[in-house]
Order: structure tokens, then C-alpha cells, then sequence
């Protein structure tokens, strides 16, 4: 069993996967694209499930017929090689040229259809009466019919290796280029990011199956390259699982920038305007402020941090005066500023003297206070982004330094 755990954690992982995309396999299945992924999943997952050694010996048992897993495996990869250069098809293609796109997915089925019917052949005319779980293909090179199913297996393994790589690294030169063109929105950098992986991956696949085709060719010269089949058997697992990570990438990665990354982003954005707008530290630990607990996520951190800005803001209204926004709009406009960018300053302005007029104890007009009040609430309604905006545009934070002070014991986290 031990031999066999480099084997069975990737199928466990993989497994995992098919698990959780199960429900978008139900909901999607008209869908040429999402059968392909799924087909790609569970071929990867059979392909370590029965190439480890203990489920190579059980499966050899089991028919009563030796070697029967080293058929069972080229066959799996041959369907799994076939499955990759599918769903590139189905991926790359568009709604205008999906006629096109059948065809050569067709194509791509039907000659590994062929290739997997021949190989099934070969190894019903072969003779493989000793069991080799780890070198059949150097062991049985010289073998009549084998050595012919080893040479289809293998080339139809680095064809479609080689193509796949060809058509992710034209693709990604592409992408590049209209990048050039119309700037970074043209490509998504999901999308750009895994066809480098799977650029990266396919390739690693051409040179293990060419490895491989090398040391079955030794084999007939009369020569000795085991120790080349040796290292692919042993770095061949890394190459697969570096493909099926290309093509989880975008499958994930949205969801990913989407609940991770865009709120960590903005939360960090927000930390000037939390320490502008929150009541002074002299005053003590707000009790009114949500706390958020260590195991919260992005998420649920940015809602509580924007709660606790509503509600310092709300605090800090008395304070506010219109006629200091108004002063630092017009100078940012003078400056050339865009209008969001403005109102974002002339709001930081006003903001940032009223947390230093609630210092001083010192509230403004309530006239003034009134016309802030509105003014927030209009840039509010206008623009979604206003808080990221208005933190950004505040002035840097000026720590006091004091020789010899050290912080207060006892002294509480601020809240987020």
C-alpha cells in the first residue's frame, strides 16, 4: 500500500473536485464544455486509481489475466489524451465557428477510437505471460504485436501532447496581442494564466511520452534506456496533474478573485477611512462597533469594516462642514482631477478636519453639518465605489513619536 500513496492522494483530490462539480455536471449537461471538464476529471482520477502498483496487481488478479492493467491504463490515457484536446477545442471555440469545432472534436474522437481499438488488438495477439507492473513497456519492446501497441500508444500520447501545447502557447501569443491592442480587459487573466500551466504541463507530457517512445527504441537496438522509462514513470504523474490544474484554473479562479481576493483588496483600501472615522483611542474601545472574529473571511471582514465606517461617519456628522468639501473639490478641480476624484477628495478633506474638529470638541454649524450630510448622500447614491475613493484620497498617516513612550497595557485592537 505504501508504493501506491503517491498514487491514491491525487485520486482522492481529484475525486474531491468531481464531488463538488457534480452539481454544475447535473445543471450544465447540455453543455459540451462542462461534460468535457467532468470527462477530463474522472479520467485523471482513473488513470492514478489504476496505474498504482496495489490496484495494478488486485486488477491483474481479478481478470486472471496478466498485464490486463497495462492495457487498462493506455486505454485510460489514450481517452484522457483525447478528452484534453476536446476540450480545447470546445474551450477556444466560438458560437460562429462551433460547426468547425465539432468537426475536429470529432475527429479527435474517432482517431483515438481507432488508436485504443488497434492497441486492444495488439494485446490480444501479444503474448505477456509475466506480470510487470512497473517496466512492461521496456520489458515487453521486442515482444510481436506489443511492440506495435507500445508505438501506438506512445505516438498517439505525443501527438496530442504536442498539439495541445501548440495550440495553448498560439493561443496565449494571441491573447498577448490583443492585449497590445485594446488593453488588459481584452483577456481574462484566469483565462491567460492557464493556458501558460497548461502550456507548461502538455509540454512536460510530450517529453515524457518521447522519453518513453526513446526507451522502447533502445529496447529494439539491442540497448539499454530503462533508467528513461524508470524516471518518467516516476515524474510522469506531476506533468498530469500540472494539466488539470490549467483547466481548474478557470474554473475557480473567478470564484477566487471574486470571494477572496476583490474583498481582501478593498478592505485593506478602506483601513485610512476606518482610522479617520472611528472615535479617538484616548476614549476607549468602541462598544458599539461590530468585532470580527479571527476565522472570518474576506467578506465578512469588508462588511463589518464598511458597517463601522457607516457608523463612524453617521457619529462624526455634527462635525462636518460643507464649506471645507466645497474648498478642496474646486482646488482638486483646479489641479485637473476627474469629478469622482474630486467630490473623493472634497469628502477626505471634510472628513478628515471633522475627526480633528471631534478632537477638539469643536462641532460645526449645523447648517454646515446638514449640507455635508446631503452632499454624502448624494455621492453616495452616485458612486459605488465611493468609500475606496475617499479612503484613498486621504492624506498620509502621521504616527507622534515620543521618546521613551511604550504602548498602554491592556491596550485593545481598534475595531475593523
Amino acid at each position: 500500500m505504501q508504493q501506491g500513496v503517491n498514487f491514491y492522494i491525487p485520486t482522492a483530490a481529484l475525486a474531491a473536485v468531481l464531488l463538488v462539480k457534480l452539481p454544475a455536471l447535473v445543471r450544465g449537461w447540455r453543455s459540451p464544455l462542462v461534460r468535457t471538464v467532468n470527462a477530463l476529471i474522472l479520467l485523471h482520477c482513473a488513470g492514478f486509481f489504476f496505474s498504482a502498483p496495489p490496484t495494478v496487481t488486485a486488477v491483474n488478479r481479478l481478470t486472471g489475466i496478466s498485464n490486463f492493467s497495462a492495457l487498462l491504463v493506455h486505454c485510460i490515457l489514450c481517452a484522457y489524451a483525447c478528452t484534453c484536446l476536446a476540450l480545447m477545442e470546445n474551450w477556444r471555440g466560438d458560437k460562429a465557428g462551433r460547426p468547425r469545432t465539432r468537426w475536429r472534436v470529432r475527429v479527435w474522437i474517432l482517431g483515438h477510437c481507432l488508436v485504443v481499438l488497434l492497441v486492444i488488438v495488439c494485446f490480444v495477439l501479444g503474448d505477456v505471460p509475466d506480470e510487470r507492473p512497473s517496466d512492461f513497456d521496456t520489458y515487453y519492446a521486442n515482444t510481436p504485436f506489443i511492440g506495435e501497441m507500445l508505438v501506438l500508444y506512445l505516438s498517439s500520447s505525443v501527438v496530442a501532447a504536442g498539439r495541445a501545447t501548440v495550440v495553448c502557447w498560439s493561443w496565449s501569443l494571441a491573447l498577448r496581442k490583443e492585449i497590445r491592442t485594446d488593453g488588459p480587459a481584452a483577456a481574462d487573466g484566469w483565462l491567460r494564466a492557464s493556458l501558460y500551466v497548461l502550456g507548461a504541463g502538455f509540454l512536460s507530457n510530450f517529453f515524457c511520452g518521447s522519453f518513453k517512445l526513446l526507451a522502447v527504441a533502445a529496447r529494439w537496438d539491442g540497448r539499454n534506456w530503462d533508467v528513461l522509462n524508470a524516471g518518467v514513470a516516476e515524474y510522469a504523474p506531476f506533468g498530469a496533474m500540472i494539466v488539470t490544474l490549467g483547466f481548474l484554473l478557470p474554473v475557480f479562479g473567478p470564484w477566487v478573485t471574486e470571494r477572496l481576493v476583490e474583498p481582501g483588496r478593498t478592505f485593506l483600501a478602506l483601513a485610512p477611512l476606518m482610522r479617520v472615522v472611528r472615535p479617538s483611542a484616548t476614549g476607549g474601545p468602541d462598544p458599539l462597533a461590530l468585532t470580527t472574529p479571527w476565522y472570518a473571511g474576506p467578506e465578512q471582514r469588508l462588511v463589518n469594516r464598511m458597517t463601522n465606517i457607516q457608523d463612524g461617519m453617521l457619529r462624526l456628522r455634527p462635525y462636518c462642514a460643507d464649506g471645507i468639501r466645497e474648498l478642496a473639490y474646486r482646488e482638486a478641480v483646479r489641479k485637473g482631477a476627474s469629478r469622482p476624484d474630486a467630490v473623493a477628495a472634497g469628502l477626505a478633506a471634510m472628513l478628515h478636519a471633522a475627526a480633528e474638529a471631534r478632537a477638539r470638541a469643536t462641532p460645526a454649524d449645523e447648517d454646515e453639518s446638514r449640507r455635508a450630510a446631503h452632499a454624502l448622500r448624494s455621492s453616495e447614491t452616485e458612486y459605488g465605489d465611493l468609500m475606496v475613493r475617499v479612503s484613498r484620497a486621504l492624506p498620509p498617516r502621521r504616527e507622534p513619536h515620543r521618546r521613551g513612550a511604550v504602548p498602554m497595557a491592556g491596550a485593545r485592537r481598534p475595531p475593523t
